[in-house]
């Protein structure tokens, strides 16, 4: 705490440990380009909104692109924790199946909006941008393989085919469910959703013999 003229006293902003601030730093900045976009977004104006200068702003991250790409990669990760999660919180296929719908309807729904820096990134075409976003599909794809060949034994090739789909369809239905206005209450939505699947792949046969499971009704 520093005297001002006239007896007035002034604080000098809080300085934080270096993690801390990164963080603070990330989630102005993720305001921000959700709001603008990455193009339209501003170096000044996120560091206006951390309440810190530019130049502690430069000192954590050396560019926009920088900062824009350390923010995919935390929620690129995030996506394929939450599927991989799901898969491996139960033995239940059937309660798999609706974890890893919930996991992208979850996503989706976050009040942070960040699906919009992973799904309608208007910074699409650029390399590094582009490679995060197709590591976070072939995450999943690959965690949703792991446990279809193990509870199938179907070859690499088919249990891929089948896990693309199914994330396809997850995270197709909840885009859609989110740009129309959650027109369906969320718990509902993924019913449907995980029932539709569930109905597909509950038909391949378990190793050793028997199905998947029954498919369930929908609601």
């Amino acid at each position: 705490m520093t005297a001002a003229s006239g007896g007035a006293q002034t604080t000098r902003p809080t300085r934080l440990p270096r993690s801390a601030r990164r963080k603070q730093l990330l989630a102005a900045a993720q305001q921000i380009f959700v709001a603008h976009g990455y193009h339209a977004a501003a170096m000044d104006d996120i560091a206006e909104r951390a309440g810190v200068s530019k130049p502690v702003l430069y000192q954590h991250f050396p560019g926009k692109l920088e900062l824009y790409l350390a923010l995919l990669d935390t929620h690129c990760d995030a996506i394929i924790a939450k599927v991989r999660g799901a898969l491996e919180a139960t033995p239940d296929n059937k309660e798999r199946v609706k974890g890893a719908v919930r996991a992208y309807f979850d996503f989706m729904d976050h009040e942070s909006e960040a699906f919009r820096l992973v799904f309608e990134s208007d910074l699409r075409n650029d390399p590094q941008v582009r490679q995060r976003v197709e590591r976070v599909e072939q995450g999943c794809i690959e965690a949703l393989t792991e446990t279809i060949i193990s509870d199938t034994g179907l070859r690499p090739d088919q249990a891929k085919l089948l896990a693309s789909g199914l994330a396809g369809a997850s995270g197709a239905a909840a885009q859609y469910w989110l740009a129309n206005g959650r027109p369906t209450p969320k718990a509902e939505a993924e019913s449907l959703v995980a029932a539709l699947i569930w109905r597909g792949i509950a038909s391949f046969p378990l190793q050793g013999g028997s199905t998947a499971g029954t498919a369930p009704e929908i609601g």
